[in-house]
């Protein structure tokens, strides 16, 4: 036993001296993240699957059963299910847990090459221990998280893929110190490194690290830029050699593999009460069998001793006899009855949902060709959650948009440019894939899918204007891209975010073209000559200082290249520059309001006395141990002031294909979309109307929400709900309308009580806003107005307030939440929603893995919802309505044979059927109907989005519905038993010889039974398909063989029972009396409500099945998209999507000469948005109502005359969006399906 280990503050290593770090018990190389071994399965399993209620409660009966005195049934009838339950469940942990053991013996026995005396010995990674130097080779994984010593590269650097950390594909450069760089691949200089390194204690920040190292008396400070985290793969780097800080259970890799929280589905937690609502009808029918026992055997019982005498157990005397006997019935009973509580129910329903998981995964409408990827159900519990979809929270970078970024417009010394004029109007041409480009063909280095179409920007460059050369050398120099030359010499950018790249790339094309990149030097081609700057610093980018700047030396001048937010650059500008200032405002208001996203530009020139001053304290604070970020940023802010502006850049990150009419099919569904983004208020709002998410029909202009203290925020929030509360008081009044769609109404929440989806209300609100609004006292104020808008802008956010704004709406809402995003930003949003999707995109895999769904682009998410969520939550409620039923019509059949056995607990059913009734005799035509059962086609589900209301409403199975299906089963068992006993009570055959016993009753009802209820199952199949008559007519077939095959071959009680009642007309009477008597009403109570209260999904059917017979050209478009009225814009559009680039990597003083990976693709230019209108921050303001925006409630004559007659042909076009509340009964008609004849 080694000292016990206690919490690390810090981490202490001496490299090569085990005998120092074994002071502190660091944890070895060895991981493990099997559950179980040989000898602690079987007990550690069973004690995890007896933790289920459901398996512990019939563990307990199995129990019960073993006692004679009390059981009428064998063990078997229980022993058979539960035994199944457990087995298949235990196997299918075993197969994940053999799975895991693979892996981590895979991974504990990798090979790593490991310096012991003064050797490299070849040692298993579970061998490897904190202070170890190792050496890594080329495509190898790496063993442990380890301190960069050296590389083959001269320069100290390497390349590695962080895959496995982070599902980033493209490659980081990671540098040493060249005090340690020093050491090469020289074994014994290696050996007797003895570095002492201080840094911080494991932790699961992937981002950041902070240590320092003392060597040769010198002390360096480390960061993340030179560290490699054990599951890296070191590419395009022949050798190199670390020292291992973390191993095993602490490395990064390790700590970062937490327990994701455990999410379970509305319908998980409707049935545990459910389950519990039985558990306690079966304990009152048992008390109610134990009191009528009681009664009957003090009567009857005691004075029938002579025939059936009493247990020896019993007292002799008639009261105490009777007691003793109905307690013991009690239990009887408990046994008996079980089946009402449906063990198998919990394993079907985790085969349904692995089944329809794998539906989304073979959906080939859900492939993306462009990018190689399928839709992926990554979780297969939460199936029917996705059709029950209210709230969506959407990221916009990447998600929304493309994330490839395109250089679009410019404004250079306060002119605009990327703009085509018109010389006879003056006006701005539209552009098109016609429109004229310019041609930079002059330049070897141009990018023929640059496209740009204003001649006069590149006249200017040409003409030697010394303001658009200083704009695009700054794009040259203001940066961390990294150059890649190919094979043939191709010129590729590797940058760490698409707006960067685009900017240069933008230089490169008007002939400033970034070539080279030198640990001190940066080399531009300006057009046609070469300029070596001496590169001083870079002052990274990142989210809190929204700008970036570097400081070069060229031709003995200083110079500091600055870009960044219009706000943050604003603010740092040099006095008297209020007329460039002016008008590159006005220019980037009108590149937001086109929906643009901008940065603007500044240049300050420095002494060399100025920069060497500063240089002194940026040293300083680099050292610093602690507070390293914020020290680093106080001195960046010395220098970063008095600038000159330049201009703005204007970029724009374009739409994914189908996103408008994605949105607009979801708000039809009745689906509320919040957008949560870092973009600033203007460009979100401009995107929102570009993609339908804001609308000319809404009610109101959006609301704005930008206050920057309390009293302001809850003052707008009070206005706007004011506003709201208005609208709300006018929609209480029905108007007349001609619209021949019909509405409902109610007095939910305003976008249900207005219905119509071009009502509603629109929020936007910002950041530092939100701050104030989701603190305790203001988030009910904040959610009083957001809940009545169809759509929600949230600007300026961090990844933290996207969790925050999630967890607030399920907080207050019972509402079903989504997340979608597909940046390592969205990962917490994703987390804390019901649901979480990834998108594989632009900004790496992290949200794809931190996801339950993944797809390629946003317009899939229509089809996962619309359709396969749709499909899976008709499907598992149609499911548990029949299983619910059936299991009520097999086990009540023994509550009324007990009033003719004396409540004695005798069975009426053979056991063998008991046992086998859920597993074999009826479990797979209901499952056949619960994999492939659909209402209407996905071409309906697309077109008619209302169809999806159901869900929100939890119309398909609730306890409504569960109460039908357990009356349903309550009469079918009573009908079930009592029919065949007046056919057979005293009844004998023809010849007066054969009387009907117990087993040849039982068999009849049993016959009967199990074909009443697959004639249901029938009657309940929509969609029938070759498993469908294969198992249910199958399953009667299989009934009849193996009843047979059972009696006779293995002698069971009941051999010859069936025969003998075929053999007689009066079980074939009786068999269809019961099934007429019994499915009859059923099916004109259907036609009746089909006929008479059609629901929304029986007036798709109907125009379904006429659209068989008449094909007629419709569109699937819900609505035409609506252009936009005029609207002011009064701030720019500046949107940041950077991550920390290579900036430190840079300042060190390393040659960045090669870096992997590839530059994304580039879209065409933007064609034109229309320009926008006002938006509402007016607290006061009342929106103008017209009767057209009004819905109403149509009396039930008029409803009753409009189902009946026919309509015409427009009736068929898909309806205008709303949103209205659904009912299946008492809910004569619904929005968004029109009448059909």
């Amino acid at each position: 036993m080694g000292p016990k280990k206690i919490k690390e503050t810090q981490r202490d290593i001496i490299a090569n001296n085990q005998q120092y770090n074994n002071r502190f018990n660091y944890a070895n190389n060895f991981i493990k993240t099997s559950k179980y071994t040989l000898l602690t399965f079987i007990p550690l399993n069973l004690f995890e699957q007896f933790q289920r209620a459901a398996n512990f409660y019939f563990l307990c009966l199995l129990i019960l059963q073993l006692i004679p005195e009390i059981s009428s049934l064998t063990p078997f009838t229980t022993a058979v299910p539960l035994i199944g339950v457990l087995t298949l469940t235990a196997i299918k942990y075993a197969y994940d847990d053999v799975s895991r053991h693979r892996t981590d013996k895979t991974v504990n026995n990798r090979k790593s090459q490991v310096l012991r005396k003064g050797y490299l010995v070849e040692e298993k990674w579970h061998r490897v221990q904190v202070g170890d130097v190792i050496r890594m080779e080329n495509n190898s994984f790496i063993a442990a998280d380890i301190l960069l010593l050296s590389s083959h590269n001269p320069n100290g650097l390497c390349y590695i893929e962080t895959a496995e950390l982070d599902g980033e594909t493209n490659l980081k450069v990671k540098q040493c110190l060249d005090s340690t760089n020093a050491l090469g691949e020289d074994e014994k200089s290696l050996s007797q490194f003895n570095g002492h390194i201080v840094c911080e204690p494991p932790n699961n920040n992937l981002s950041k690290f902070e240590g320092t190292l003392t060597y040769n008396n010198h002390k360096y400070s480390l960061d993340n830029e030179k560290v490699i985290l054990r599951g890296a793969i070191l590419r395009n780097t022949p050798w190199c050699y670390g020292v291992v800080l973390y191993a095993g259970k602490d490395t990064k890799l390790m700590q970062n593999s937490g327990k994701t929280k455990f999410k379970r589905t509305s319908i998980d937690k409707l049935l545990n009460f459910i389950i519990l609502g039985i558990v306690i009808f079966l304990l009152c029918m048992c008390l109610f069998c134990t009191v009528a026992c009681g009664i009957w055997e003090s009567m009857i019982g005691y004075y029938f001793q002579s025939y059936h005498p009493w247990d020896t157990v019993v007292p002799v005397e008639p009261v105490a006899g009777a007691t003793v006997i109905s307690l013991l019935v009690f239990f009887s009973y408990a046994i008996v009855l079980n089946t009402v509580v449906p063990i198998s129910l919990y394993v079907s329903v985790e085969v349904i949902r692995l089944f329809l998981s794998k539906l989304i995964d073979w959906d080939k409408e859900m492939y993306d060709v462009t990018s190689n990827t399928a839709a992926k159900a990554r979780t297969t519990t939460l199936n029917e959650e996705l059709g029950q979809i209210q709230y969506i929270f959407s990221d916009k970078t990447g998600t929304l948009t493309q994330n490839i970024m395109t250089f679009n417009k410019c404004s250079i010394n306060g002119r605009s440019y990327g703009d085509v004029i018109d010389d006879t109007t003056g006006e701005p041409v539209e552009l098109d894939e016609h429109s004229r480009k310019v041609d930079f063909s002059f330049n070897h280095f141009y990018e023929p899918t640059f496209d740009f179409y204003d001649q006069t920007l590149l006249n200017e460059v040409k003409a030697g204007n010394p303001d658009t050369h200083m704009f695009y050398r700054l794009l040259a120099l203001c940066h961390t891209v990294m150059p890649e030359y190919g094979p043939d010499d191709a010129l590729e950018y590797q940058a760490q975010s698409p707006d960067e790249n685009a900017l240069v790339s933008a230089a490169r094309n008007f002939g400033f073209v970034f070539t080279e990149r030198t640990s001190r030097t940066i080399t531009i081609q300006a057009l046609g000559m070469n300029e070596v700057y001496e590169l001083l610093c870079i002052l990274d980018f990142n989210n809190v200082r929204k700008r970036m700047s570097v400081i070069v030396k060229y031709e003995g001048k200083i110079r500091l290249y600055c870009k960044g937010a219009d706000n943050v650059v604003f603010e740092r500008l040099r006095p008297n520059q209020e007329e460039i200032r002016t008008r590159t405002q006005e220019h980037l208001d009108k590149f937001a309001s086109e929906g643009l996203r901008t940065l603007c530009l500044g240049v300050k020139d420095l002494t060399q006395q100025q920069f060497d001053d500063w240089k002194t304290e940026h040293h300083k604070a680099a050292l610093a141990m602690e507070n390293r970020d914020d020290k680093l940023d106080a001195v960046y802010n010395i220098i970063e002031k008095d600038l000159t502006l330049l201009g703005a850049t204007a970029i724009e990150d374009k739409l994914q294909d189908g996103v408008a009419q994605t949105i607009a099919n979801l708000q039809m569904a009745g689906i509320k979309l919040w957008v949560l983004t870092g973009d600033k208020q203007e460009t979100a709002i401009n995107i929102g109307y570009s993609c339908n998410l804001l609308s000319d029909d809404m009610w109101e202009e959006p609301y704005i929400v930008d206050g920057h203290t309390y009293e302001e925020v809850m003052k707008q929030l009070i206005a706007h709900r004011r506003s709201i509360d208005n609208h709300i008081n006018v929609g209480k009044t029905p108007r007349n309308r001609d619209d021949i769609s019909m509405r409902t109404f109610s007095e939910g929440s305003l976008a249900e009580t207005l219905g119509d989806q071009q009502g509603g209300f629109a929020l936007v609100i910002n950041g530092h806003s939100l701050v104030h609004a989701l603190t305790p006292d203001m988030e009910l104020a904040f959610l009083g107005v957001a809940e009545h808008c169809t759509s929600v802008i949230c600007c300026r956010v961090t990844p933290l307030q996207k969790a925050l704004v999630v967890e607030l709406v399920k907080k207050y809402k019972e509402a079903v939440s989504l997340a979608i995003g597909d940046g390592a930003n969205d990962v917490s949003m994703i987390k804390a929603a019901d649901i979480g999707v990834g998108i594989s995109g632009q900004e790496g895999m992290q949200a794809v893995l931190a996801s339950d769904y993944s797809i390629a682009q946003f317009r899939y998410l229509e089809r996962l919802l619309l359709v396969h969520g749709r499909w899976s939550y008709y499907r598992m409620c149609k499911f548990l309505r029949y299983f619910f039923y059936k299991n009520f019509a097999f086990t009540l059949c023994h509550f009324w044979y007990a009033f003719f056995c004396g409540f004695s607990a005798q069975t009426l059913l053979e056991a063998g059927f008991i046992a086998v009734y859920n597993l074999f005799y009826t479990s797979l035509p209901v499952l056949a109907m619960a994999y492939f059962d659909q209402d209407v086609k996905p071409f309906y589900a697309h077109k008619y989005p209302n169809l999806y209301h159901p869900g929100h409403k939890s119309l398909f199975f609730n306890y409504r519905q569960f109460t039908i299906s357990a009356l349903q089963g309550f009469v079918t068992s009573m009908v079930l038993f009592m029919i065949p006993m007046g056919a057979y009570h005293d009844k004998t055959d023809d010849y007066g010889l054969v009387l009907a016993d117990h087993y040849l009753f039982g068999s009849v009802v049993a016959t009967i039974l199990v074909i009443v209820v697959t004639a249901q199952v029938a009657l309940d199949t929509s969609y029938w398909t070759v498993w469908n008559h294969i198992t249910i007519w199958g399953s009667l077939v299989f009934y009849f063989i193996l009843t047979f095959f059972y009696n006779y071959v293995f002698k069971g009680q009941h051999i010859g029972s069936l025969a003998t009642a075929m053999a007689d007309t009066t079980f074939w009477f009786t068999t269809l009396l019961t099934t007429v008597v019994l499915l009859l009403p059923v099916v004109a109570w259907r036609f009746y409500k089909v006929d008479v209260h059609p629901t929304l999904t029986d007036k798709a059917k109907l125009v379904q099945r006429n659209a068989r017979i008449r094909h007629k050209g419709e569109s699937g478009l819900p609505r035409p998209f609506s252009g936009r009225r005029s609207r002011r814009s009064v701030r720019s559009g500046y949107a940041f999507a950077h991550s920390e680039g290579f900036g430190r990597l840079i300042t060190s003083g390393r040659i960045m000469r090669e870096v992997g990976g590839t530059v994304g693709g580039r879209g065409k230019v933007h064609n034109g948005i229309p320009q926008p209108r006002p938006y509402n921050n007016n607290s006061n303001s009342v929106g103008k109502s017209s009767s057209s925006f009004l819905p109403h409630s149509l009396s039930k004559s008029k409803m009753a005359f409009m189902s009946q007659a026919k309509t015409s042909s427009t009736a068929l076009t898909p309806p205008q969006p709303m949103e209205g509340q659904v009912g299946e009964a008492n809910t004569p008609d619904y929005p968004g399906i029109p009448l059909a004849d």
